[in-house]
């Protein structure tokens, strides 16, 4: 039998990484870190942000509001605030349908 490699998953990610995924720049990060306060990260002695996964998914949710929704970052403070259980849940939803709308489209591109 094979040995097979457990894909290792980062526990911290530097505000580069974070910037890079997001195609943003790390200012944004570090104002969106100022004005939320689901974000937290951890910070060495040097002061350097070491994001974990948490903090990944709650700047995709900040991200949603913000840039896919177009909302205002005080509506989305509020959107947190309020209800952040159901803001969680739908941005599930809405990204599950986009893998299931890229599936298709791969199935209609080899037909």
């Amino acid at each position: 039998m094979p040995y097979k490699e457990k894909k290792i998953e980062k526990l911290y990610y530097a505000i580069g990484e974070v910037a890079e995924m997001f195609q943003v720049n790390t200012s944004l990060i570090r104002f969106w870190e100022k004005e939320f306060d689901i974000i937290k990260p951890k910070k060495n002695k040097k002061g350097n942000r070491f994001f974990t996964q948490a903090d990944i998914e709650n700047f995709h949710l900040i991200f949603h509001l913000v840039k896919e929704r177009g909302m205002t970052l005080k509506g989305a403070q509020l959107k947190l605030k309020e209800n952040k259980e159901d803001t969680e849940n739908n941005f599930a939803v809405v990204t599950r349908l986009q893998e299931i709308k890229g599936l298709l489209l791969e199935i209609k591109e080899e037909l």
